[in-house]
């Protein structure tokens, strides 16, 4: 009985934590590329992820952007159309791909 009731306040020890200033959670703001397409990234990726989830892959090929959009649609279920799938595509490899 002992060990549950030390539990019991340990586990509620953080919810008596108190500071006494404010904290700021950092802005950090992403160099977006405008383009064609933006729309679509803007209203199928962006709804589950921040823009840096894509520029955190650093520039990559169209092939390893048409497997990332199609790994979203198939594992993740984003409702992405085929149509919006290559225009997204076309925006990634455009702006942030490597060329190849």
């Amino acid at each position: 009985m002992t060990k549950i009731i030390l539990i019991t306040l340990l586990a509620l020890t953080p919810l008596f934590a108190q500071v006494k200033e404010n904290i700021e959670v950092p802005y950090v703001a992403y160099p977006i590329k405008m383009g064609k397409g933006f729309d679509q990234v803007n209203g199928n990726c962006l709804m589950c992820h921040s823009f840096g989830y894509i520029l955190n892959q650093g520039p990559q090929p169209r092939a390893f952007w048409k497997a990332k959009i199609h790994k979203m649609i198939d594992a993740f279920k984003a409702p992405i159309s085929d149509e919006d799938a290559k225009i997204v595509e076309d925006y990634l490899a455009t702006y942030y791909g490597n060329g190849k």
